[in-house]
């Protein structure tokens, strides 16, 4: 039995109240290990509900069915770290995880089929696991609100034994005066160049 790391204390800093529900694919390469040495690396799917200032009382595990015996894993490990987080395996067929419209396809598919309720839960898309053209996918599905969500990342830290780090980020740009001015003389620069 490997041994697990002390479970994190977990506080809703700049929390809205609602439920926080992570959708995310497993990373097949990142988030492997089933050795006791996997605690001793970061793992993005892992890292995710290790957080200390995210509390994710839900947790949308996408996943290739051959893959279901790494999910397991990481669902367990996430159980170690963060108890009080419900992992729920999803699995989707990404029969080709490199063909953008095969990929795009079935996530718009699987949104179409998910029960949102953004006025109860607070939705995060995880885009740190999957194929680039995964990531993109998930990208232009929450842009479009199609995934009516957040963004969150995680990498790793420099600090040994850390579980990396996290970042939020909402597509809603009326939020961010900077990029909003910026783009808007991007796009009046395009239409001078017309």
């Amino acid at each position: 039995m490997a041994s697990v790391p002390p479970t994190p204390v977990h506080a809703r800093t700049g929390h809205t109240g609602r439920p926080v529900v992570v959708i995310g694919l497993l990373g097949t390469t990142l988030d492997r290990g089933t050795a006791a040495k996997r605690w001793n690396r970061w793992r993005p799917t892992v890292s995710v509900c290790a957080q200390p200032d995210l509390l994710v009382d839900r947790f949308i595990l996408l996943h290739q069915p051959r893959w279901t015996d790494l999910a397991r894993q990481v669902t367990e490990d996430i159980h170690a770290l963060s108890p009080e987080t419900e992992v729920v395996p999803h699995p989707v067929e990404l029969a080709e995880p490199w063909d953008f419209e095969a990929v795009y396809d079935e996530l718009a598919d699987f949104a179409r089929g998910f029960d949102f309720d953004p006025e109860a839960e607070d939705y995060l898309v995880h885009i740190t696991t999957g194929t680039h053209v995964a990531q993109i996918c998930l990208f232009l599905l929450t842009e479009s609100r199609q995934l009516p969500a957040r963004l969150l990342q995680t990498g790793p830290s420099k600090e040994p034994g850390s579980h990396g780090r996290h970042a939020i980020i909402d597509l809603d740009l009326s939020r961010y005066d900077r990029l909003a001015v910026r783009h808007a003389a991007d796009q009046e620069e395009a239409r001078h160049v017309l």
